[in-house]
């Protein structure tokens, strides 16, 4: 029986070393644990980040940020991305991000490099007379393969429909479904009812269309991609209340975010279908969404 309902990557400094710490995905799972990475290339407005700059996220847990994979200077769904980062600048801030400007800012921090992944957050540094974006560089993360298994955890985001700093909710409840042999948490409100993953969209096949649960959660990008194109393929997508006990029900549960898509065969001590069909359909529509160059 499913037990009662009872992460983000993010930035830090250590010792004037940028790194991030973050989750990712390795053969198909989450990390058990965080893995410290280091970054290609940190720029804050279209310079290297100083020591003194990056030491405001020491201090400041306040801003937002989008999160891509990069391939051969082309992400998927910069349009996007463009507009995540331009709504969350204008509700935190008061005011938008040029396009034009932020793809700027990403191609001078990608430099010569052509496949990675890229974080652009948005932050205002404290008696700075605006904001300022910091682009960050990694090595670019592989798609996830295997099935992945959820614990339920009693939590659902503050301000969820922005992708913004901090989150230690979602990495409390992913350390304990980790800790626990899961690969990550399904955050479930009262009455059990879903909003999304810790660092995912959870997607339901019924057999006919895709439920995205309606509870408050970020409209993840691939989550984003997948409502348009998904259609194309005769699987239209709604917006609906999920709840833990009927999961089993689905034909398929999935999850989603920026590194693709994977089943989810198992949500606490209960076992869920998967479809083959229906994950081959899914996997082959998100291959087929084009890469935008930046």
């Amino acid at each position: 029986m499913l037990q009662s309902p009872e992460w983000d990557d993010y930035f830090d400094e250590i010792h004037g070393r940028p790194v991030i710490d973050l989750p990712f995905w390795r053969g198909g799972c989450p990390e058990v644990a965080p893995a410290t990475v280091e970054v290609v290339r940190i720029e804050i407005d279209g310079h290297p980040a100083t020591a003194a700059e990056l030491s405001h996220f020491a201090l400041v847990n306040y801003g937002h940020f989008t999160a891509m994979q990069v391939r051969e200077g082309r992400t998927r769904g910069l349009d996007l991305h463009l507009a995540r980062l331009d709504a969350a600048q204008r509700e935190l801030f008061g005011g938008g991000l040029d396009p034009a400007l932020v793809r700027s800012r990403i191609r001078h921090a990608l430099g010569e490099t052509r496949d990675a992944s890229v974080r652009v957050t948005g932050f205002w540094p404290e008696g700075a007379a605006e904001p300022s974006l910091l682009v960050s560089v990694r090595p670019p993360a592989d798609t996830p393969r295997s099935p992945q298994s959820l614990r339920t955890a009693p939590y659902q985001r503050p301000v969820a429909h922005v992708k913004h700093l901090g989150g230690f909710g979602q990495r409390y409840y992913g350390h304990l479904a980790r800790s626990a042999g899961f690969d990550d948490a399904l955050l479930v409100g009262p009455g059990g009812v879903v909003s999304e993953g810790a660092i995912t969209n959870l997607g339901c096949y019924d057999g006919t269309s895709v439920v995205w649960p309606d509870a408050p959660a970020l409209d993840g990008i691939t989550m984003l991609l997948l409502e348009r194109a998904l259609p194309g393929e005769g699987v239209p997508s709604r917006r609906g209340p999920v709840h833990v006990a009927d999961l089993p029900s689905y034909t398929s549960v999935f999850v989603t975010n920026t590194h693709g898509v994977a089943a989810v065969d198992r949500v606490d001590d209960v076992r869920l279908p998967v479809s083959e069909g229906f994950m081959k359909t899914l996997m082959r529509t998100y291959e087929a969404v084009p890469w935008d160059l930046i």
